[in-house]
């Protein structure tokens, strides 16, 4: 198995991947965040300090958030 690269060792692609991969996760914590503050505790299944810490987890935890962690009712479906 190779050792791991440093960033002078990798191509320009692997670096622009690894800066695009680092930005949406920002992206995804900082939308997760500002969801879970905004969001009253009655439309969160569960606690809001647990899916703030969840949310820290790379990738999963604010994905698993918006996808699990707000109540969909009937009533926010229409249009």
């Amino acid at each position: 198995m190779a050792g791991k690269k440093s960033w002078r060792e990798m191509s320009k692609g692997q670096r622009i991947s690894v800066l695009a991969s680092g930005a949406l996760n920002l992206a995804l914590l900082v939308a997760a965040q500002r969801s879970i503050a905004k969001t009253p505790d009655s439309e969160i299944r569960g606690k809001k300090g647990v899916w703030r810490a969840v949310s820290f987890i790379n990738f999963f935890g604010p994905v698993s958030y918006f996808l699990f962690g707000r109540r969909r009712d009937a009533a926010g479906l229409k249009n």
